[in-house]
């Protein structure tokens, strides 16, 4: 057994997986032999969802029995609902709203929260993941329209899954281009390899606990500063330049004076431009010729080629996923604090799809720690120390 250290487990392989593939070096990720571009162009969230749970792209039977499926289950119970309310009464902060309500959602569960059903644990898991999925969106959409003091829009079963969730958030229904960019976004973030709240959520199923406790757990790993938020960052950014009114290359000349890091470049796996990156950045193209408004697009493509003639891709700091979903997530009416839970939403698909898939040949998650404590102690009776 190796004594070596390994920090945040970095380069330990602790599993396999048929799941996602991320590829740092050449800038690839792929879902399940799939490339992420082929996905996000071609195939909706929904198909991408029933690749990961079930191995394969979808017929058009399938993918239509899958998604009223998932539709179906996409009404909250009341109980939640005000508890959601009383969240955004109280000023909870949206990550810390959703993993209280997701965790309260096992209590409703048809499947009770148990660990196996009739038909076998992966399928229970899969029933309960399918709910869970299906109803993030109505949570999130209710504890946003809660604390702009208006009453939540009920879900509508005919709209997709990224059409239904804008059209709770707003009382309206997206036009084409937000549907289609919204739907490309989830899936984009549906799945990225052992990151952090992946791995938090594997381990949790590593011990047979349910779904609803893995993905509550993936939630709070997700809502740590270090692994979800950073395109609040580049959004807070984005802001601070317009009200400066400056150019955006003057003021990232000054902020990098300053010792400022420029948020939504860098990755902890990626040294050349994240693939995610380059969809969004067009589809924020899209958006803003669709609404006549470039804004956006003008600053985020001013501050990259910048920084690029300022040759951080020599360095392997590249522009990653967050650079542009801020701007794309803003350009739908997205407010800032709910854009990791929008990653939540997306990502607890791929949550599921690991826990189901570790769990078929499962081996408890337990690792060691280099004790460098005291040899020993005495131990002193309390009155006398």
């Amino acid at each position: 057994m190796s004594d070596e250290l390994k920090r945040g487990l970095e380069g330990v392989l602790v599993a396999e997986s048929e799941l996602s593939h991320v590829d740092g070096e050449v800038g690839k990720l792929v879902y399940r032999g799939y490339d992420i571009e082929d996905l996000a162009r071609g195939a909706s969230y929904e198909e991408v969802l029933y690749l990961l749970w079930h191995g394969s792209l979808p017929t058009r039977e399938e993918l239509d029995a899958f998604a009223a499926d998932l539709a179906a289950e996409r009404t909250v119970d009341d109980d939640v609902l005000d508890t959601v309310r009383t969240l955004a009464e109280a000023d909870e902060r949206p990550m810390a709203a959703l993993r209280t309500a997701t965790s309260m959602l096992s209590a409703y569960d048809p499947d009770g929260n148990v660990d196996e059903g009739d038909d076998g644990p992966t399928e229970t898991a899969r029933r309960q993941g399918r709910r869970i999925t299906a109803k993030v969106p109505t949570v999130l959409a209710a504890f946003e329209r809660a604390r702009q003091g208006e009453d939540p829009v009920a879900p509508d079963p005919d709209l997709s899954y990224a059409g239904n969730f804008l059209y709770m958030l707003t009382g309206t229904e997206p036009d084409a281009v937000s549907e289609e960019t919204f739907d490309m976004a989830l899936t984009l973030h549906a799945d990225h390899g052992l990151n952090a709240s992946t791995f938090t959520a594997m381990v949790i199923g590593s011990t047979l606990a349910d779904v609803y406790s893995g993905v509550t757990g993936g939630i709070g790993a997700l809502s740590g500063s270090l692994h979800g938020g950073a395109n609040q960052d580049v959004m807070q950014v984005l802001h601070e330049i317009d009200d400066s009114e400056k150019d955006p290359v003057s003021w990232v000349k000054d902020a990098r004076e300053d010792g400022r890091r420029i948020p939504g470049f860098g990755h902890r796996v990626y040294k050349v431009k994240d693939p995610r990156a380059n969809i969004l950045q067009e589809k924020l193209r899209d958006l803003s010729e669709s609404s006549g408004d470039t804004k956006w697009l003008d600053y985020t493509t001013a501050i990259e080629e910048y920084l690029t003639d300022e040759g951080l891709l020599e360095k392997g700091i590249a522009p990653n996923v967050d650079f542009y979903s801020g701007s794309v997530y803003d350009s739908l009416g997205i407010p800032v604090d709910m854009y990791t839970p929008i990653f939540a939403m997306s990502r607890a698909g791929g949550w599921i799809a690991h826990m189901v898939e570790y769990q078929a040949d499962n081996r408890l998650i337990r690792p060691r720690a280099r004790y460098t404590g005291p040899e020993s102690a005495e131990l002193v009776p309390i009155d006398e120390r």
